[in-house]
């Protein structure tokens, strides 16, 4: 299992919208051995970035796919604890 970031460009979105992509995302997961991590929304610019743990790139977008978000990019990435 690895973690990968998904981009997403959400300029505009309504925090209820928003809502709704993350519960439609969360959604899409189950069943699936991919597991949504958490999110990061700038709204003054629209950009989301989403973290989910899954096999590869491919079981993220399957999931982003079917939940009907879109997204600019699906890559690894690293979750960064806080530190103690």
């Amino acid at each position: 299992m690895g973690v990968f970031m998904v981009e997403r460009d959400l300029a505009g979105i309504s925090m209820a919208a928003l809502a709704g992509a993350q519960a439609a995302a969360i959604a899409q997961t189950r069943g699936t051995g991919t597991r949504y991590l958490r999110s990061v929304f700038a709204p003054g610019d629209g950009r989301c970035f989403c973290l989910f743990e899954a096999p590869d790139a491919a079981a993220v977008k399957a999931v982003n796919e079917a939940a009907g978000l879109p997204f600019k990019a699906v890559v690894p990435a690293m979750d960064l604890p806080s530190p103690a």
